[in-house]
């Protein structure tokens, strides 16, 4: 098959291209084993918004929905049952990409958002999602709560490979990335342990950053030109900060003995203001060893008229200046994120919340 080019241009330039949605029908359709062949998809995020959706829109999880009902299982075991069962599809769709690349190929299942706050039950899901899918092309997507940090740590120390989410500040991305390091170093403490396939990504989210910033610029009565780039400069800067550390002497220990680079992935990337380039989050975001995630939407978008920007290396004193005239203007960056975070886990709370009611309702329906 021939990938589209301004997809595989993407590719060339060091950003691995992800979809962030993921359902039963996409697996069976063919769709998404298309998306791999022709729009260089090489992983999929998933999150409970998307499962939601995927079961509450389709008839594919009838069967499997009635047997879990004549068997009267648990509205919990039946939501685990059922994304479990197509992320390990995925992952079997996947697996070649896996083998091919070493790094991607990699299909996210996140711990419910219900424990985003409580580090030992989000370790203890972790290593029982781990289990359940029993595939090692699967990230576990953990929160980058504060609770969620130690949680990585462990998990990781643990030979589970990680999606860390809900990441919106600098200052928390380097919490993330000293999590990462630290359970690297205590799986290293160990003699017999190994970091043969240990992965990571963390999920730096973009379009929301923007949303919120401005909103507060509008308040503010500040200068409309500084609309929509807080979120790339944000984005930006991160990536810096990630080539510091991972430049560092005690990365390059770690290295030494077989430890992989957290890549930064770029999240929420769907443009969310119609005013804006609808492939704004990822022209402008092309940097080496990267992740953008992307709704199809906007992967068709830039598939159609996708154009490369400015490599992020480029970019860290615009960007610098960008974040320091919205403060400057007003904003409180870390108020922003802080009501950013506890927004993103409320919002997958409730969807997850949502997701078990309708499932519940399906497995009384039909036992």
């Amino acid at each position: 098959m021939t990938q589209n080019e301004n997809l595989a241009n993407l590719s060339k330039n060091g950003v691995a291209v992800w979809l962030d949605d993921l359902s039963r029908d996409r697996i069976r359709s063919g769709n998404l084993q298309s998306l791999v062949d022709e729009h260089s998809v090489v992983g999929v995020t998933t999150n409970p918004s998307i499962f939601a959706a995927a079961i509450s829109g389709s008839k594919s999880y009838d069967d499997q929905l009635h047997a879990m009902a004549v068997r009267g299982v648990s509205v919990e075991e039946a939501l685990r049952t059922i994304t479990g069962a197509d992320v390990r599809d995925a992952c079997d769709l996947l697996a070649p990409v896996a083998a091919r690349t070493g790094r991607d190929g990699r299909v996210s299942l996140e711990v419910a958002p219900s424990l985003a706050h409580d580090t030992d039950a989000t370790a203890a899901e972790a290593a029982h999602l781990w289990w359940l899918v029993d595939r090692p092309n699967l990230f576990i997507k953990i929160p980058a709560t504060v609770e969620g940090l130690p949680a990585i740590t462990e998990t990781i120390a643990n030979g589970i490979s990680v999606n860390v989410t809900l990441i919106f500040s600098l200052e928390r991305y380097e919490a993330v990335m000293e999590a990462y390091l630290a359970g690297l170093e205590k799986r290293a403490a160990d003699p017999d342990a190994g970091f043969d396939g240990i992965e990571s990504v963390a999920s730096f989210f973009v379009s929301r950053v923007d949303t919120e910033i401005d909103k507060r610029l509008d308040d503010a009565g500040a200068d409309p030109a500084l609309k929509g780039k807080a979120g790339v400069a944000n984005a930006q800067l991160a990536y810096q900060a990630c080539q510091e550390v991972f430049s560092s002497d005690r990365w390059k220990a770690l290295e030494a003995r077989g430890a992989s680079k957290q890549r930064p992935l770029w999240a929420s990337t769907g443009v969310k203001n119609p005013d804006y380039s609808d492939t704004l989050y990822l022209s402008e975001l092309i940097a080496t060893d990267t992740v953008n995630t992307m709704p199809e939407k906007t992967m068709q978008a830039f598939a159609d008229h996708g154009k490369l920007g400015r490599p992020v290396t480029e970019t860290y004193a615009d960007a610098s200046a960008v974040l320091e005239a919205v403060v400057d203007a007003g904003i409180d960056l870390d108020d922003v994120f802080e009501v950013l975070e506890e927004e993103g886990v409320r919002k997958f709370a409730d969807a997850w919340d949502d997701l078990t009611t309708s499932v519940q309702e399906q497995l009384q329906d039909k036992a």
